[in-house]
């Protein structure tokens, strides 16, 4: 890859970044429910899936993809990607694959959350 490349994702991921900042900033808590969280990968999903589809039909550039979807997208949101491969893998009729990855990437990443948290107590 170019270093154009990684610029792109770089500045992307910043942007992305700061969009999560000044929304959770926006919302803020309501009760016990995490609503700018939710909302963050909510609109996350729908704009990586319009993302993606867009993309895939058009010849646009490797580097405004790079921007968008692994930068501004991920620097967002990583539960985007996650919602857009196991879609992937559903539309592929993986069932089995993608039932594997929705469970064991909720199962793993409570666990990893939780181990984390212990280990630094």
């Amino acid at each position: 890859m170019t270093s154009g490349f990684w610029l792109m994702v770089a500045a992307g991921g910043a942007c992305g970044a700061l969009g999560r900042a000044a929304l959770t900033l926006w919302v803020g808590p309501i009760g016990y429910f995490p609503v700018a969280t939710f909302l963050v990968n909510v609109i996350g999903s729908l704009m990586i899936g319009m993302a993606w589809s867009y993309f895939s039909r058009s010849g646009d550039s490797v580097l405004l993809s790079a921007f968008l979807m692994t930068g501004v997208l991920g620097g967002f949101t990583t539960f985007s990607t996650f919602s857009l491969e196991t879609v992937q893998l559903i539309q592929q009729g993986a069932w089995g694959w993608a039932a594997s990855y929705l469970i064991l990437s909720a199962l793993c990443c409570l666990f990893g959350a939780g181990l984390g948290i212990w280990l630094l107590r």
